[in-house]
Order: C-alpha cells, then structure tokens, then sequence
C-alpha cells in the first residue's frame, strides 16, 4: 500500500476557442510540457483545447501560466487535485477534429456558451428540490454508461450511451419528457456537459444549464452531498472519491493514453 503523501498536482481544463494555429501549437506545447517534466494528455482542435497533465506544483502551474498568456488562455480555469505519484506514463500532444467527439458540427461553443450553474448553486438546488424559480430540477448524466456505475447523482437521468455520440439521437428520443423541467447537463470535467447543454437549447430546450466544471468542480467546491459513489477518471487513479483521493481500481479495458478531461 502506497502511504506517500500526495504531492503529485493534477489538473484538468479545457476552453471552446478557435485554434486555426492548432499543429503549431502542437509542437509548441509538446515541447514545453517535455521540458517542464509533466505527463498527461492535451487535445486541439480548431473548436479549442483540451488537457489533463501531472507533475510538481510548480511545474504544472508554470506551464498553466505560460499558457495564459496567450489571449485566447487568459481566463483558463484548472480542476485541481493530488495524488502520490503521476497517474500517467507519457506526455502526448495531439491534434483531433474535436476536442471532445459529438459529431455534431453545428455545435460551435466559441459563439456562445448555453448558461451554467454553479456547484454551490447546484447543491441548494437539489437540497430544495427545485431551482429559485420554482420549478423542478433534474440532473442528466451525459457520460457513458460504465463511468455512471462508478458513481453519479441522486435519481439523475441516465441514458445508458456507450459513447458521447450516441448523446444526440438519444436526446431526439428522450427531449419530450424534459419539457418544462429545469435540465442541468453534467460529466466528468464539464466539456461533454458543455455541448450537451448547447445541443438541448438547440433542440428547443429552454431551461438548460451546464454544470460548470463538471462532477470534479463540484467535489472540489461542495461536501459532495447528493452524489453517491466516485467519478471515473480515464488515468491510473481510475475513479475519485468526493474529497477527491483515488478510491478505486482501473476499470478493465480503459487505456492510459485514452486520459483526458470529459
């Protein structure tokens, strides 16, 4: 058993803005994550960017503030957690067509994001049983459906998908039922909940929100209350408690290198 303390830093982020420049960038953060010693993961697309990466505090954070000073990073906002050793074996830079797939190419979040809802805010919410207006709050859980075993909200809707684009065909199928419901789309670290929501709104939803930050911001803002079980994470620490400490095994058949936020 691993009784060392945690000193690994952790953090996840991502931002919808648009990367003509994305291959340059490619081997412009490549090289720099190298040079700082970190590992992990950082998508781009020309839809924006994407990354989950460990190492020493300083490190990380360095390579977070260079990132901001860049125009287009200056508002970046990581999920931060910790851990006793790094949850990855290489640090890769890619270019994808979409930082998180959803084949759904009108959905375009740097023109607009659809309105989110803090984690506090969340919490009083499903503490009341509805939101400030009145009306009833329910959670929809937009990952895929092994990730929800390993834990999700109280009574939150599940649509059993086995990748995110199975989301739209199973929102066409569902969408009556969430008519005049107050809909808050949640994931792992609030980009899958991101589209979702967008998606919604596009689909006549009108009473849509993202939970900002997804499950880890709420763990990292709140007492977790309302959640039962982990958040599963695609890297070595395999699924967080609410205090955001490992608590579990890798789920079989997940790959490393498959680590990144959703």
């Amino acid at each position: 058993m691993n009784t060392a303390s945690p000193s690994i830093l952790n953090v996840s982020c991502y931002k919808f803005v648009a990367l003509p420049d994305a291959a340059v960038l490619r081997d412009l953060l490549h090289a720099r994550a190298t040079a700082a010693g970190l590992k992990g993961t950082v998508l781009l697309a020309e839809e924006g960017i994407n990354f989950f990466l460990a190492g020493p505090a300083g490190a990380v954070r360095g390579f977070v503030e260079a990132l901001r000073a860049d125009p287009r990073f200056a508002d970046l906002d990581p999920k931060e957690s910790w851990s006793a050793t790094v949850p990855f074996r290489k640090m890769r830079v890619k270019v994808k067509r979409e930082i998180i797939r959803m084949d759904h190419p009108a959905i375009r979040p740097e023109d607009g994001r659809a309105p989110s809802v803090d984690p506090t805010t969340l919490r009083h919410w499903l503490a009341q049983g509805h939101d400030d207006t009145g009306r009833p709050v329910v959670t929809l859980d937009t990952r895929n459906a092994f990730e929800v075993d390993q834990g999700t909200f109280d009574n939150a809707i599940d649509w059993r998908i086995a990748k995110f684009t199975d989301f739209p065909p199973a929102l066409r199928a569902h969408k009556e039922s969430l008519q005049d419901k107050t809909v808050v789309s949640f994931c792992t670290g609030g980009i899958r909940c991101e589209k979702a929501a967008i998606l919604m709104r596009e689909e006549g939803l009108s009473h849509v929100y993202q939970l900002e930050g997804g499950i880890l911001k709420y763990f990292e803002l709140t007492d977790g209350a309302h959640y039962h079980g982990g958040c599963f994470v695609f890297d070595e620490r395999a699924v967080l408690a609410p205090d955001l400490s490992a608590e579990g095994p890798q789920a079989p058949g997940v790959r490393e290198g498959n680590a990144i936020n959703k």
